[in-house]
Formats: structure tokens, C-alpha cells, sequence
């Protein structure tokens, strides 16, 4: 990081080439569309490379700097929109598809995080998919380690109650 903080175009490429793929997989779990998620990847590196000054070496890792910014990103661009309902019940509405029977369980998971609202999807996505501590996606989220704890509980009552089907014999 210090050498893109002192303008080395180079070492900016490698920053980019190892997180890309991390940094866009994150983008497109917060807004649920490959070309928001790809216009989100693009705005993520380019206030890395025009804010590189602000990251403190020792203070956080780059990753968690990196979702970050993403996550801020992602947050200013939906004030920017002001639409006038709420993002969470935007993603629900476009992930909203009707179980059956054989579903696979990875898309039963998918449907079913993005049922969640937006901050316990954010939190499992970065501590549970993502592999950052509680407290680093806290410092992500702007959250306090409790907070963070808290909604990835809440988060993981919601999925197994996701997960709970009525069975086909019994009566309704």
C-alpha cells in the first residue's frame, strides 16, 4: 500500500489482480446484479487509487479496508438514487422466487440470503462467506463487534427458518 500511496501505477494493478475477484463476488451479493456489481468493483478502485493516502498500515488489513470502501460504496450510491422504497425490500422483492420441491440447497441459500435484510446479509456475507472476523466486519459496517454478533444471529434464525418446509402429509 505504500507504494500506491506514493502513485505506483504497478503496484496498484497487483492490488487489483489479487482483490478483483473477492472485491466484485462482495459487490454483487450487496446488490443482487452483475452490471451494479461491476460498476460498484469499478467505484471501489477508484477511490482506493484516489484515497490510498487515507489507509493506515497496522490499523487494518487491506482486504477489510478494500470491503469497506465497497460496502460504503454501495450505501452511497443507493442515497444517491433516493428511491423511495427501501433497498431492503427492493432485494427481497428481485430475489423473491417460489420454493419446490428438489430445489438445490445452494439456491435454496442464495433465495434465502437475500430475503435477509440488508445489514444481517451484509454481516454474514462478510463473516460467514467472507472469512473476516466479527470484529472486521464491524470496522466494514461501521458496527460495533456486539452488533455484528448480534445480527449474524438473527440472520442465522431467519435461514434455518428458510430452511423449515410444512411437510406434504400433514394438514394445513
Amino acid at each position: 500500500m505504500s507504494r500506491i500511496q506514493s502513485g505506483d501505477g504497478r503496484a496498484f494493478q497487483v492490488l487489483v489482480r489479487r482483490h478483483l475477484q473477492a472485491i466484485h463476488a462482495y459487490a454483487f451479493r450487496l446488490s443482487r446484479s452483475r452490471p451494479d456489481a461491476d460498476d460498484l468493483t469499478q467505484e471501489t478502485f477508484l477511490r482506493v487509487w484516489q484515497k490510498a493516502a487515507t489507509f493506515r498500515s497496522g490499523e487494518v488489513r487491506v482486504t477489510t479496508w478494500l470491503h469497506r470502501i465497497t460496502h460504503n460504496s454501495f450505501v452511497d450510491s443507493w442515497r444517491r438514487d433516493s428511491r423511495d422504497e427501501s433497498l431492503d425490500d427492493t432485494i427481497a422483492e428481485t430475489l423473491t422466487t417460489p420454493f419446490e420441491d428438489g430445489d438445490d440447497p445452494t439456491e435454496t441459500l442464495q433465495a434465502n440470503l437475500g430475503r435477509l435484510p440488508l445489514n444481517q446479509r451484509t454481516a454474514v456475507s462478510l463473516s460467514l462467506l467472507s472469512g473476516f472476523s466479527n470484529a472486521e466486519t464491524g470496522h466494514i459496517m461501521g458496527l460495533s463487534t456486539d452488533a455484528v454478533e448480534s445480527l449474524i444471529a438473527r440472520a442465522r434464525r431467519a435461514l434455518r427458518e428458510g430452511f423449515r418446509r410444512p411437510d406434504k402429509g400433514s394438514p394445513e
